[in-house]
C-alpha cells in the first residue's frame, strides 16, 4: 500500500461570479522513502494540491471532491483539531519562504523543542538534546552554540535547514516541500536537495516535491507529475519523462532547458500562456497552444492513460484519438 493515496482530488474557490476550480480531479501515490515532484508554470495547482493534503487550503478554498488518504487511514475530513495532531507529526512542511514558518521572537532551540514536546513524549531536557540533534543532522555548525540564537540571526540557507529541522522533528512519515530552495542561490540550493535526498534516504521519508524548476526535479526527484491548468498531464518515472516526454506540453517544457549535449541556435518557445481559472477551454486545456491539436482534442477532454513508454499521460495521441 502506498503511503500516500491521492483520488480524484477537486478544489473549489466560490466567488461572486461562480465556482473556480484550481485543481480538477487529480489522482496520484507516493511510496515510502519516495520523491514525487510536482512540475508546472505558476497557477497549475502544484501548491494548491500540497496545501490539500496537509489541511491549511486558504478559506474559501475548499476541498469539493475526492480522498486523500494517509497509510490508508482518510485524512480530507478529519476535523481541525484531528487534522493539526496528524500535522507535524506524520506530516511535516517546508515552505519557500523560511521566514513564514519560524517565530522571530523565539530562539530557534524554544521553536524546536516546543515542536518535539507537543507531539513525542520527551521531557524538556531529552527534546533539547533531540533538537540539538537535528540541527546538527541538518548540517547547522556549531549547533550546541547556535541552537540560542534567534531567526534573523541565521543567512536565508541556514533558515530553511532548520525549517527542515522543524518539519523532521517528530519523525513524520511524509515531507510537503513547496519550493524549498526557490529563495536560495545555487550553491545553497544543491546543499538543500544534497539534505533532503539524505534523509529519504536515511529515514525511509517520503517526499512531495513541489516547484517550477525541472533542474531540482532531475537531481531530486524519483518520478515527477507535470501539471497544467489544475490537472495532471503527464507521469511517469523522472528519467523517461526528462528524456522522452510524451504529452507535447512536457515536450515543450524540456525543450525551453538549455543542453550541454547539443548545440542549438534558438529554445523551444510554448506560444501562449496559461489560461485563467475563468477561461479553462473545453476539451484538453493545452489544446490552444499545442502543435499538434486536432478536432478531439477541442471538444472532449483525455485522461491519464498508459503511453508506448513507462509514463502516462492525458493526451489524445495515446488515447484512441
Amino acid at each position: 500500500m502506498p503511503l500516500l493515496e491521492v483520488e480524484n482530488l477537486r478544489v473549489e474557490f466560490p466567488t461572486r461570479r461562480g465556482v473556480l476550480v484550481a485543481v480538477d480531479d487529480i489522482s496520484f501515490a507516493i511510496e515510502e522513502g519516495e520523491v514525487l515532484g510536482v512540475v508546472g508554470e505558476s497557477g497549475a495547482g502544484k501548491s494548491l494540491t500540497g496545501m490539500s493534503i496537509i489541511g491549511l487550503l486558504e478559506p474559501p478554498g475548499r476541498i469539493a471532491d475526492g480522498r486523500i488518504r494517509l497509510a490508508g487511514q482518510r485524512i480530507d475530513n478529519l476535523a481541525p483539531e484531528a487534522m493539526r495532531r496528524i500535522r507535524g507529526k506524520q506530516i511535516g512542511a517546508v515552505f519557500q519562504d523560511p521566514l513564514t514558518s519560524l517565530n522571530p521572537l523565539y530562539t530557534i532551540g524554544r521553536q524546536l523543542t516546543e515542536t518535539i514536546t507537543t507531539h513525542l513524549d520527551l521531557g524538556e531536557r531529552a527534546a533539547r538534546a533531540r533538537a540539538l540533534e537535528l540541527l546538527s543532522e541538518v548540517g547547522i555548525p556549531a549547533a550546541g552554540r547556535r541552537i540560542d540564537s534567534y531567526p534573523h540571526e541565521f543567512s536565508g540557507g541556514m533558515r530553511q535547514r532548520v525549517v527542515i529541522a522543524l518539519a523532521l522533528a517528530a519523525n513524520p512519515r511524509l515531507l510537503i516541500a513547496d519550493e524549498p530552495t526557490t529563495a536560495l542561490d545555487v550553491s545553497i540550493q544543491a546543499q538543500i536537495i544534497a539534505l533532503l535526498k539524505r534523509l529519504c534516504r536515511e529515514h525511509g521519508t517520503a517526499v512531495m516535491l513541489v516547484t517550477h524548476d525541472m533542474g531540482v526535479i532531475a537531481e531530486t526527484a524519483d518520478r515527477v507529475a507535470v501539471m497544467y491548468a489544475g490537472r495532471i498531464a503527464e507521469i511517469g518515472p523522472v528519467r523517461d519523462v526528462i528524456q522522452a516526454a510524451r504529452h507535447p506540453y512536457t515536450e515543450g517544457l524540456m525543450g525551453s532547458i538549455p543542453s550541454m549535449a547539443e548545440r542549438r541556435d534558438r529554445l523551444v518557445q510554448i506560444e501562449g500562456a496559461m489560461p485563467r481559472l475563468t477561461e479553462i477551454p473545453a476539451g484538453c486545456a493545452f489544446g490552444p497552444r499545442c502543435p499538434k491539436v486536432f478536432a478531439r482534442c477541442r471538444s472532449e477532454r483525455p485522461d491519464l492513460v498508459e503511453t508506448d513508454g513507462s509514463n502516462r499521460a492525458a493526451c489524445w495521441l495515446y488515447n484512441g484519438g
